[in-house]
């Protein structure tokens, strides 16, 4: 299909506004709908319109937005609510126009927020800061559809002027905001809601998500790569479907490949929902919150659907974007498009000295990671002492973790992490949310020097060193993405995380739940490059504690 042409297809026409399913043919020309008709025919296809992620980080599928589209068309997606905050924390707002930039080089309806934490705390090093300012200018922009997660809630309940600043120009300009309140309960969740605050990603209890509708906010339920909240929420259907949106947040190339938000409408239709009710929820829902240009199949919009076999296994057939076939059975027709690497790192090689920490206190405050989650424990545990020095503990799973200043020269910060399993080696990663710092965990000093020094190499990517192992997957955009083929590097990720795996982790996604053990605006107990800190407290913390040794 091509945009300045007439086109008519027949099936079972899926209608998300009047909620019913009728024979017909839709007839599109040069991009628009122009005729439904309602009329009996053979086709048991359905027409239906296309899907939409209400809130993904693109970066995190390590692909940049050309790419992300290329492969997400045969999913059925048609348009992400994208937040930008990963690259804005490395390059700021010359970040976000790449973004745009480059999601607007092919046919797919990307649409961008004005990052509202950058840098998500006052507790970390970023490559820039975008104030009230750099947010005006942003939302002023007719293509920033709305005011990124405000991670910042503390900021909000205590009505830190900066943050307050931010949430009055995006109502200014009439644009939503989005938040990020894990586990933000009761009067302090309605203060936050009352603020201004539309939307959360962040819940993972029923409970939770309840109190946060009641005060009037849209849960998105989420299913990324690393945190899953799919199981958890999707009981909010029976009694809020219109308070519902599905979302991906975090996607890694080789789960993209797989399925996106499909995989989530095929999910809650096999468990007995109202295909019609889901699909609403996760189609019209984030178009009419958002106010996107997405067609909702209806006379006047833009050609915007997609064809699926049936509402129950609901493997997709076709995607039209404006009128033109962008995916058929799995085969994307959008063509990679030569890119840019914009880029910011000036980190210097390490050594294993700089990694050495002087046992001082009988017990140790240790980091612990919890699969499918980005909120983390705290554990006091005595530590593992080698002359002197504090070192890992396989056999506790107790691993040292280490994060390391890619923006100026500076000493890394160094804690202890369990969970992650690894047996020996290390791995190493330049996408560290939200800073973007390097992030490296491991058994032996060595190998963590060498994973990290894979990526001051490179200047960014993810890496494993090991016995027999020293492998790097470079993203020379940011640190953060690749403007290579996106398939090619689904593949190159397989490896290097197996690689990973094959040192013993048997997390998931061992890369992405590792990506977040800098955030530290998500409790309990994270590492950014200027220390341990205390997400409840919201300060930092000492590693070590008790009585002192020797």
């Amino acid at each position: 299909m091509h945009t300045q042409q007439r086109h008519e297809i027949q099936g079972q026409i899926v209608d998300l506004i009047g909620m019913e399913i009728f024979p017909g043919t839709v007839v599109t020309e040069n991009g628009l709908i122009t005729e439904i008709r309602r009329e009996s025919t053979s086709s048991i296809q359905y027409i239906l319109p296309g899907l939409i992620d209400a809130h993904v980080h693109i970066e995190s599928s390590m692909l940049v937005p050309s790419e992300f589209a290329r492969l997400a068309v045969v999913h059925g997606t048609v348009a992400t609510v994208s937040d930008p905050h990963e690259i804005a924390n490395v390059l700021g707002v010359a970040g976000i126009d790449y973004m745009i930039d480059n999601g607007n080089k092919v046919p797919f309806k990307f649409y961008f927020g004005a990052s509202s934490c950058v840098p998500a705390t006052g507790f970390e090093t970023a490559g820039a800061t975008l104030g009230p300012q750099e947010i005006d200018l942003l939302l002023q922009r007719p293509e920033i559809k709305y005011l990124s997660e405000v991670m910042n809630y503390p900021g909000v309940l205590f009505k830190d002027p900066g943050v307050m600043e931010k949430i009055r120009l995006a109502k200014h300009y009439n644009k939503p905001i989005d938040g990020h309140a894990p586990g933000l309960r009761d009067k302090d969740a309605e203060a936050y809601i009352k603020a201004g605050i539309t939307t959360d990603h962040e819940c993972f209890t029923m409970e939770e998500a309840l109190d946060k509708i009641q005060y009037g906010m849209k849960i998105q339920i989420r299913e990324g790569s690393a945190a899953k909240n799919f199981d958890a929420l999707i009981g909010l259907l029976d009694n809020h479907a219109d308070m519902v949106l599905f979302c991906s947040d975090d996607k890694h190339p080789n789960d993209l490949v797989k399925g996106h938000i499909n995989l989530l409408v095929k999910k809650a239709i096999g468990l007995g929902y109202d295909p019609l009710k889901v699909l609403r929820s996760c189609i019209v829902n984030p178009v009419k919150h958002y106010r996107l240009e997405v067609g909702l199949l209806q006379l006047g919009d833009p050609a915007d659907f997609i064809v699926v076999d049936n509402l129950k296994d609901f493997n997709i057939l076709k995607t039209c974007i404006n009128g033109q076939l962008v995916a058929e059975n799995g085969n994307s027709f959008i063509k990679t498009v030569n890119s840019s690497a914009p880029n910011a790192f000036v980190a210097e090689a390490i050594t294993a000295e700089q990694l050495k920490i002087h046992a001082s206190g009988s017990m140790i405050r240790v980091i612990e990671a919890l699969e499918g989650q980005l909120i983390t424990g705290s554990q006091l545990m005595s530590p593992k002492i080698v002359d002197g020095f504090l070192v890992s503990d396989t056999s506790r799973d107790m691993l040292k973790l280490v994060v390391y200043n890619r923006y100026r020269p500076a000493k890394p910060a160094v804690a202890f992490i369990r969970n992650f399993g690894l047996k020996q080696g290390a791995i190493a990663s330049t996408v560290a949310h939200d800073s973007h710092n390097v992030i490296a965990l491991g058994v032996e000093d060595e190998d963590i020097v060498s994973a990290i020094n894979l990526l001051v190499e490179s200047k960014g990517g993810i890496s494993v060193a090991g016995p027999g192992v020293n492998h790097v997957l470079p993203l020379p955009v940011a640190g953060l993405m690749s403007n290579s083929d996106g398939y090619k590097i689904a593949r190159d990720y397989e490896i290097i995380d197996s690689l990973a795996k094959s040192l013993g982790s048997d997390l998931h996604a061992p890369y992405m739940t590792l990506s977040f053990m800098a955030l530290l605006v998500i409790p309990q107990l994270k590492l950014s490059d200027l220390g341990l800190f205390d997400g409840k407290t919201f300060s930092f913390t000492e590693l070590e504690v008790g009585t002192k040794i020797g």
